[in-house]
């Protein structure tokens, strides 16, 4: 008999995701079985990469608070760089 797996439910934010992931089992929720390896080998970058020093307990502080958000503190640091620039 085949497993019965439980619906996804429907999430108002990203935030309310995250922490409803954070909380429950998803081999409950996705049959990992059936999952398929892909690749993007035509995949560009939308984006130049850059170089900017800076202190290290920045960077800390910055992979700190990217961790709480489950994020890449890079992806963090370009949010934090672009609601500044928005507000400036």
């Amino acid at each position: 008999m085949p497993k019965k797996f439980k619906s996804i439910p429907k999430f108002k934010s990203e935030k309310e995701e995250r922490e409803f992931w954070q909380t429950h089992d998803s081999t409950e929720y996705v049959d990992w079985s059936k999952a398929e390896r892909v690749g993007f080998p035509n995949l560009k970058l939308t984006s130049r990469p850059i170089t900017v020093r800076l202190p290290q307990a920045l960077i800390d502080r910055l992979k700190i608070k990217a961790h709480k958000k489950d994020m890449p503190y890079q992806s963090l640091m370009k949010d934090i760089l672009y609601k500044g620039l928005a507000g400036a």
